[in-house]
């Protein structure tokens, strides 16, 4: 059966076929685990990093890129500690843990802020395909008629497709088959990253005067100070949510084969996946502020123009593309894997939810065939009926990343270690855990800030690039 019919698997646990837990043998690997990591980590958010740094400067921006980055391995590794249980047993999700450590009340807790998250996300990445979907045939259009054409043409043709394609990969029963996806999908993230590098250091070898400033955009007749305030507090939120990968951290670390502790090989992937991460961020932040200077774009790859070279931005927006079918699938897999356990535990006798099918070697279920397809309908629907979801996206990753990224895994270790109240160690990571809570306020502040903006011009089921 499948990971979400855990429930009513049976075998012998001896068996080379099982692991300890009675489940099917899991065969990740430091390289998997990475790539999934890489994955969640790199999407399309890296394009928004030079503007997040043009409002940042040169000291905030890259110091924010590296607290980010710091903060986000040393509480993965918190968290990759707690997997297992005192006694040994298993925890298959981030709300098992957190049930484990902290009780059912903050499980709930957990659950709302984790799943609320993960739904947005998926969302989000409907209407960022799309976009970049339109941004190949406008590129042609540009190419073809001229740089003053506006080329204008509706995201929702292209938001269907991809729900299309979405309904098809769902049938991958479960996060342990989505290895080879991750593993491309990394791949593509690496491709459009370094395109735009290497776009940004052939801008910035052209010459030409470009304005920076170590305090980034300056106040001015086109910014206010309180316009300023919003848009740095909203840049914080983007780069925290370029970080943002934690509420899938136990759902990948459940995919590690039996042998080496998978806390130890889950640190080796995180380190790994976060190096390489932020690598690529603070190349794409820094080169695309220095290309663009302040008139840094949201989307720094539109900002060579979709004219020339149009074919390479034309290719980078594909791999963006290709990444994030595959980062949507790595979003939203615990969701599936949440509603299944559900299911199978309220109605374990309902074939209709229990049974799967085996056609030329795939297996099926109704059940998951019907609801996966639904979910991703709705996530179509609502990627179509609200053309700013991206602000609503915004303020979920702001949200989300205080309680999954810093609390939660603090709270658990400090649980798991009998860390005594008021001594040094349990004092700086209150210290850590405040801080970061103030910076995920800020930004939700100025997400809210500019969906209040985008309210102003709301079309419903009228997205247009």
């Amino acid at each position: 059966m499948t990971r979400a019919n855990f429930s009513i698997e049976g075998g012998d646990p001896s068996s080379h076929k099982f692991d300890d837990d009675g489940r099917p043998k899991r065969t990740g690997t430091a390289l998997t685990a990475s790539a999934h990591i890489i994955t969640a980590v790199i999407g399309s958010g890296v394009l928004s990093l030079a503007w997040a740094i043009a409002q940042l400067g040169w000291v905030a921006g890259p110091i924010a890129l590296a607290s980010f980055s710091i903060i986000t391995w040393f509480t993965s590794t918190l968290l990759a500690d707690c997997y297992r249980s005192t006694t040994g047993t298993r925890n298959y999700t981030y709300r098992d843990v957190v049930k484990s450590y902290l009780g059912g009340t903050k499980q709930t807790l957990c659950g709302i802020a984790q799943y609320t998250n993960l739904v947005g996300v998926t969302i989000g990445y409907s209407i960022t395909t799309s976009i970049s979907m339109v941004a190949i045939k406008r590129s042609h259009c540009f190419h073809k008629y001229g740089h003053e054409a506006g080329c204008h043409m509706s995201n929702n043709p292209y938001i269907m497709g991809f729900g299309v394609l979405q309904i098809i990969i769902s049938q991958i029963p479960n996060f342990h088959e989505l290895s080879i996806l991750s593993i491309i999908a990394a791949v593509m993230s690496f491709a459009y990253s370094s395109i735009g590098i290497g776009l940004s250091i052939g801008k910035i070898a052209e010459g030409g005067h470009v304005e920076t400033s170590l305090t980034g955009i300056p106040i001015g007749p086109n910014m206010s100070k309180i316009q300023k305030m919003w848009n740095t507090y909203s840049a914080l939120g983007n780069i925290a949510f370029a970080y943002a990968f934690s509420n899938v951290l136990v759902e990948i670390q459940d995919t590690i084969k039996s042998g080496q502790p998978e806390n130890v090989v889950m640190k080796k992937a995180t380190l790994a996946g976060i190096s390489v991460s932020t690598m690529f961020y603070m190349l794409c932040g820094i080169l695309g502020y220095a290309a663009f200077g302040n008139n840094a774009p949201g989307n720094f790859l539109t900002g060579f123009g979709f004219y020339e070279p149009f074919w390479l931005v034309d290719i980078a927006n594909v791999c963006i593309v290709v990444h994030l079918i595959g980062a949507y699938q790595v979003f939203c897999q615990p969701i599936y894997a949440f509603v299944e356990k559900w299911s199978n535990e309220k109605w374990p006798e309902n074939k209709f939810i229990t049974w799967e099918y085996s056609v030329c070697g795939l297996k099926l279920s109704f059940f998951r065939l019907i609801w996966r397809t639904l979910y991703v309908i709705f996530t179509t629907v609502l990627a179509m009926l609200f053309p700013f979801f991206n602000d609503f996206v915004g303020l979920l990753g702001a949200a989300s990343f205080w309680p999954l990224t810093v609390y939660f895994p603090i709270e658990m270790y400090i649980a798991r270690r009998k860390i005594p109240r008021f001594s040094f160690m349990w004092i700086w990571m209150q210290i850590l855990s405040g801080i970061c809570l103030v910076i995920t306020l800020l930004s939700a502040a100025g997400s809210i800030e500019g969906l209040i903006r985008s309210l102003k011009t709301f079309k419903p089921f009228h997205s247009m690039s």
